[in-house]
């Protein structure tokens, strides 16, 4: 597939985790994203059977892994325990226009022209809008502390940062993102021992959980990494506004709640967006 199906591919994934996880919401964050890596990672397992090689990649690139799969969620669990949980999820998808913004400092070659700008904050408008409205007049307030921002920008740089910088290191196969959700699924569920008390898992909580890790946390980092090495970060960084787009619209729907106008004018600066940053010249 083209880069662009595989980053809507992910996205379209990406969409389905609010509304899986409210159905989850009983579960210790840790441990759901413990398990659904894990389950996730076993994808790979397949082709690393068939060619043990497929894992086979150096320390820095794995280090790089786990920096962006179990350091962006551990550091979005803590905002989201520390600040109000609505404008946390905001500032943590920042990491989109992070993306484009960081393109010419983190890889050679590259440069930054006003209409990506343009694009991208029309986008970060478009998200804060759909998240935002969805909320319809909840309160604000969290019993924790306005700190919790600070991670909560700090999980978007990671996002944005790993999701350059896994083009500058030595090239690796896909196959190898099996390795960093294993590695980090570890990590979560280390995590969930240390900090969150134990819970018994339903049938339905399996299941749950099990198409959690082969969706959003599972095959989508797979379409991304894929993605990614096809792509323009750029243009790419751009069309992820679809994905608090998606979101937030199928969680109204799920929970059977209705479409507001705060959707579709939200709907048409994020495709406005994606045009203008696909248009845009190299």
């Amino acid at each position: 597939m083209s880069s662009t199906l595989n980053a809507l591919a992910a996205i379209a994934l990406w969409a389905t985790l609010a509304s899986l996880g409210t159905s989850l919401s009983h579960l210790p964050p840790f441990l759901l994203t413990g398990l659904a890596l894990v389950i996730g990672s076993a994808m790979s397992w397949p082709l690393v059977l068939r060619n043990r090689i497929a894992w086979a990649v150096p320390a820095r690139t794995l280090a790089l892994g786990v920096y962006g799969l179990f350091g962006f969620h551990f550091l979005l669990f803590i905002a989201l325990r520390n600040a109000p949980p609505v404008e946390a999820n905001l500032v943590n998808y920042l990491w989109p226009l992070f993306m484009v913004v960081l393109a010419p400092v983190l890889l050679p070659g590259v440069s930054l022209r006003p209409l990506h700008v343009v694009a991208a904050l029309l986008g970060f408008a478009g998200a804060a809008i759909a998240i935002l409205g969805a909320r319809s007049g909840a309160s604000t307030s969290a019993d924790g502390n306005y700190w919790g921002f600070v991670p909560a920008l700090g999980s978007a740089f990671i996002w944005a940062s790993y999701s350059l910088w896994t083009q500058r290191v030595p090239a690796f196969p896909t196959t190898a993102i099996g390795l960093f959700g294993l590695v980090s699924g570890a990590l979560s569920l280390l995590c969930h021992a240390l900090l969150e008390p134990s819970a018994a898992l339903s049938s339905r909580d399996w299941l749950l959980v099990t198409l959690c890790g082969l969706g959003p946390l599972g095959a989508a980092f797979f379409f991304w990494d894929m993605a990614l090495k096809r792509g323009d970060a750029r243009q790419i960084g751009i069309l992820s506004y679809i994905t608090p787009l998606a979101s937030t619209a199928l969680l109204l729907i799920v929970t059977q709640r209705p479409l507001s106008w705060t959707i579709a004018l939200a709907a048409v600066l994020i495709i406005s967006a994606a045009v203008m940053g696909t248009r845009a010249k190299a």
